[in-house]
């Protein structure tokens, strides 16, 4: 059995990774989108938590949240996501044949990788880092030429308050020796 321990600063931002089962190109689907966006919002309302930053890719996802001060739950909330996401897709993108028998026992989808990575942001130059990465992650996969063409990610918003410039991201940024989970 496994000794993994998560990180658990109360009221800290973390960068998460999610990746679908299989790496199956589902998470840009249309009806996934909305049950994530869904989702997240139910989950929002019961267990607050800021979105920092997000990009989904066709198989996985990358994002920053920050947690309330005195909380650190964030895998009761990725819990709560994934299954309502789960719920409300699942037949739609369930495949009889990638059903394992441990996957049947722990009563999950098809959807979803099992566990997810995270990383407790340590400092400012930590989440501009990871900021970069995420928001970088379309080009890097080939999705894209610049970071603004990709449709699912926060880039958006730090290009309208002028975190960003629109270009940005046209030349390869820098990334320190940081492990992104992928």
């Amino acid at each position: 059995m496994s000794n993994y321990r998560r990180a658990a600063a109360k009221g800290a931002s973390y960068f998460f990774t999610l990746v679908s089962y299989q790496r199956r190109n589902i998470f840009c689907d249309q009806s996934i989108r909305f049950a994530l966006r869904q989702a997240i919002k139910r989950v929002q309302n019961k267990s607050p938590f800021s979105i920092d930053a997000w990009v989904l890719l066709p198989n996985h996802m990358h994002c920053i949240w920050t947690l309330p001060e005195g909380d650190n739950n964030f895998s009761q909330r990725w819990s709560s996501i994934k299954r309502r996401v789960s719920i409300e897709c699942g037949q739609q993108y369930k495949q009889q044949q990638l059903l394992t028998e441990s996957k049947v026992k722990r009563r999950e989808s098809t959807l979803w990788q099992r566990r997810f990575w995270e990383h407790q942001i340590r400092n400012q130059q930590d989440f501009n880092n990871h900021l970069d990465y995420i928001h970088y992650n379309p080009v890097k996969h080939n999705y894209c030429y610049s970071p603004s063409q990709w449709q699912y990610s926060t880039i958006h918003r730090y290009i309208k308050e002028g975190y960003y410039p629109y270009n940005w991201g046209e030349q390869e940024p820098y990334f320190s020796d940081i492990n992104f989970g992928e």
